[in-house]
């Protein structure tokens, strides 16, 4: 299985070179690697395991296609207008530098996945497609991990942390913002010296998606709902206790109504009721991160995670050692399954609540899937969102973010040997 995966992630890097999809590909993958955990085992056993997967899988890509339907919406009545139209600055290096900070402070409220569709549809808007596009959306996604490492409720794997009380919401915050926030800083300021933000001219402005620069009739309720909904999803699963795509659902169906009233009976403005905004939903992303999801599902379920976290423990006896390999490893895995074979390998009785070591994996985990651009939720989505091949990313960004990776933990084991 091991090397089935091995060949299915070669092929979605050489991607271009094949001129194969890589949606194609990943299920493909996903489906071949079910089927060999299915050979020489208990098929009912394969079969809970597969139904275990999905029912986790299917969340996540419900929430996908959710989130990027009312984003779709929102950006159908000019939402977006309201932010590209009062931007302070159009200099290439502030807005680097703005993108980033704010998808930093959003992904901590939000989640990362729904920060990075927000954030990278809001760049289609401002900036034409470019090679500094494809920077600023490189941008998003270390943020959105950096800005999910901080807070219990912006990335899975901190909720995962802080629901089974590994973590705190206090200690978190007060621990991990600095060393999030030097994990973002540092890939900004070498980024800021490239070519591609230097050469780059913003005087043109934002080209509109339909055919008006106005905003259209009720955008401004539209838009206001749109962005209460994705708001509204954390505290819909505070609340309820329900999975978040129940949430996200939840505000899709009120936006999908509202459009429907205010619109009805205008023909003219059939391109702003859901129904037409579904055609412009990115589906092939949505089954290139199924096909993804359900590949990492298949060496969850044959234990391979779990091999790896027990020759960790057999073989590393520094604790932050273990951790900064899981953020390394996360960069090619997924962090989720990883971090969950990290709780089962050591309990609260061996690290207690807020201990150094849950702590480390938390930032390590939500930070290091940022170095390859498959390596986490937000990656794969802007991998979907904007084309961007496995290797543009890794001959334009992986170094960056490695130097913030290494710095980020840097800072955090000074900052905690200082007792700050």
């Amino acid at each position: 299985m091991v090397l089935l995966f091995g060949i299915g992630y070669v092929l979605i890097i050489f991607e271009k070179s094949l001129t194969f999809n890589k949606s194609g590909i990943a299920l493909l993958m996903a489906v071949s690697l079910w089927v060999v955990q299915s050979i020489g085992a208990s098929l009912e056993i394969v079969v809970l395991e597969f139904q275990h997967a999905t029912s986790e899988v299917s969340q996540i890509v419900f929430y996908l296609l959710g989130a990027m339907t009312i984003v779709e919406i929102i950006d159908a009545h000019q939402g977006f207008k309201l932010v590209t139209d009062y931007l302070p600055s159009r200099k290439p290096k502030i807005l680097l530098w703005m993108i980033g900070f704010a998808t930093f402070f959003l992904s901590s409220v939000l989640d990362n996945l729904t920060t990075t569709i927000v954030m990278v549809s809001l760049l289609k808007r401002l900036v034409p497609l470019s090679e500094y596009r494809k920077l600023l959306g490189a941008v998003v996604v270390i943020a959105a991990n950096a800005g999910g490492a901080w807070t219990p409720i912006g990335d899975v794997t901190t909720t995962m942390l802080w629901i089974h009380g590994h973590i705190s919401t206090f200690s978190t915050i007060k621990n991990l913002f600095l060393p999030s926030a030097v994990s973002l800083i540092v890939p900004l300021a070498f980024m800021s010296l490239t070519s591609e933000v230097n050469g780059v001219e913003l005087n043109n402005p934002p080209t509109p998606l339909l055919d008006y620069d106005q905003i259209a009739p009720r955008g401004n309720l539209v838009c206001g709902v749109g962005f209460g909904a994705l708001v509204f999803v954390p505290i819909f699963k505070s609340l309820t206790g329900l999975p978040p795509y129940l949430g996200i659902l939840l505000g899709l169906g009120v936006i999908w109504i509202l459009t429907d009233v205010i619109h009805y009976g205008d023909l003219e403005r059939q391109h702003l009721q859901l129904p037409h905004t579904l055609s412009r939903i990115d589906s092939q992303g949505a089954f290139f991160f199924l096909g993804i999801l359900l590949s990492m599902s298949s060496l969850d379920a044959a234990g391979v995670l779990k091999v790896i976290a027990n020759y960790l423990y057999a073989h590393i006896p520094n604790v932050e050692l273990i951790a900064i390999i899981i953020g390394l490893v996360s960069a090619i895995l997924d962090n989720v399954p990883l971090v969950a074979a990290t709780m089962g390998m050591y309990n609260l009785s061996t690290f207690p609540q807020d201990s150094e070591f849950w702590q480390l994996i938390s930032l390590c985990a939500g930070t290091g899937g940022s170095m390859l651009i498959t390596g986490s939720a937000a990656g794969v989505a802007f991998m979907g969102m904007e084309k961007v091949d496995f290797f543009w990313y890794f001959r334009k960004v992986t170094g960056y973010t490695f130097l913030g990776f290494t710095a980020g933990i840097g800072t955090y084991l000074t900052v905690n040997s200082l007792s700050l």
